[in-house]
């Protein structure tokens, strides 16, 4: 990896470890020379030792001596390289295979169950195109695409981001834990699975990427610890926080990947983008029931999910150690800026979640002065109708006052009652 390039358009020697890249008046410079390759000239970036007229170990070994940027991870930093093209992953035999077979795989399932399904359909402006694009009755569009090889977070958002503005929902599927991919777009993950089992029909759990919203109030009673202490207290609030399938209480099914084709075309299942609890800019991207969805959209108060993350998130903003540029080629040398490996991202916790704050506790409020928000996440976490719902006679928290298994006290006022 190399700490600069020459840029053979403006004729200027690029800095890679510095703030701006070394260079005065270029403005937008940094985010030109990490444009994905197919979407610029890929002679536009050069080895600086090729330029001079050095030896290029790159081209020597027969590839070629021009580069691409990227982002390292090196020791918890983040710093910009150069590396030399070509950048595409050869898929190996047993990749295409599995490629080919998840592919077929869902085009099959969604054509048995009367969906319109088509593999290799490119996009109007031809910038991408999608394994599989299943169309749903109500003309809903889900691009699948199988990444089952490293891709750049830059690429997976510059083709979701094409397909979205071609009102195609994009739906990466990947095998591994660590990808980049992972919460850059609506994505689920699949077992890393021999292509002949795929193509037999051998059971195809998503193992990541869809999530179930689960409401609780958060009292000694409840089997779920509170988000918002380390210990095991109790806030008195509401949680809504998004979990597995095998997480959930009581515990889901799981969800195979026919499922998904299904529900997803059909609208059963849609993408959310849940940023994290005291983050706005880092969060997940996962596929929901819609019930949970609308649930989710009405705590939250969020029209419309967000269909793609930001670019670049908070917690790999680029690291400039502004060096001296070594103008020697580094192709083909191991433990220069070579990357840590890669962080797991798929780590199925708990993520997103909102807490809405205990009622206060006033006798004379009246029913019809509770907010929408409030009913709707009692009627969640009670498990009961929104009309069953009432005031405790004696604190005046939100409790179920009608209907069957009603009572006039909250269980923490009848304990405190049966114990005077």
């Amino acid at each position: 990896m190399a700490n600069g390039v020459w840029h053979t358009e403006y004729g200027i020697e690029i800095n890679l470890t510095k703030p701006d890249l070394g260079v005065d008046g270029y403005p937008g410079l940094l985010q030109e020379i990490m444009t994905s390759v197919s979407d610029r000239n890929p002679q536009l970036l050069e080895c600086l030792a090729h330029h001079q007229g050095k030896e290029c170990a790159s081209e020597a070994g027969g590839k070629s001596p021009w580069m691409f940027i990227r982002r390292a991870r090196v020791g918890g930093r983040f710093p910009l390289v150069a590396a030399h093209l070509p950048i595409t992953h050869k898929a190996t035999p047993a990749e295409s295979a599995q490629h080919k077979a998840t592919k077929e795989r869902i085009v099959e399932t969604a054509s048995r169950y009367g969906l319109d399904a088509e593999a290799e359909v490119s996009t109007a402006n031809r910038r991408s195109v999608s394994d599989a694009l299943v169309t749903g009755p109500t003309g809903v569009r889900i691009g699948w695409e199988i990444q089952y090889h490293h891709i750049s977070p830059s690429s997976v958002h510059r083709r979701s981001v094409n397909a979205v503005q071609h009102d195609i929902t994009p739906l990466w599927v990947a095998k591994d834990r660590t990808t980049s991919l992972i919460d850059r777009a609506p994505w689920a993950r699949v077992d890393d699975m021999p292509w002949k089992d795929i193509t037999d029909g051998k059971e195809m759990v998503i193992r990541g990427g869809y999530r179930y919203l689960q409401v609780w109030k958060c009292v000694p009673s409840s089997d779920r610890h509170c988000p918002l202490s380390e210990g095991a207290g109790h806030c008195g609030g509401i949680h809504a926080e998004w979990f597995l399938p095998a997480l959930c209480q009581p515990e889901k099914r799981p969800v195979q990947i026919e499922d998904l084709v299904l529900s997803s075309a059909t609208g059963e299942s849609v993408p959310v983008y849940v940023p994290n609890r005291g983050s706005g800019r880092a969060g997940r991207h996962m596929w929901v029931p819609s019930g949970d969805c609308e649930l989710w959209r009405e705590l939250v108060g969020e029209k419309v999910p967000l269909p793609v993350a930001p670019e670049q998130e908070e917690d790999d903003q680029i690291t400039f150690a502004e060096q001296e540029i070594n103008r020697t080629c580094r192709a083909g040398e191991e433990g220069w800026f070579v990357s840590d490996a890669r962080p797991i991202r798929d780590l199925g916790q708990p993520t997103g979640g909102v807490t809405l704050p205990r009622m206060p506790v006033q006798r004379s409020v009246k029913p019809t002065l509770i907010t929408s928000v409030e009913r709707a996440a009692a009627s969640a976490a009670l498990g009961c109708p929104p009309w069953e719902l009432g005031l405790c006679a004696g604190c005046g928290q939100l409790m179920r006052r009608h209907g069957r298994y009603a009572a006039m006290y909250c269980a923490a006022c009848r304990s405190e009652l049966n114990g005077r």
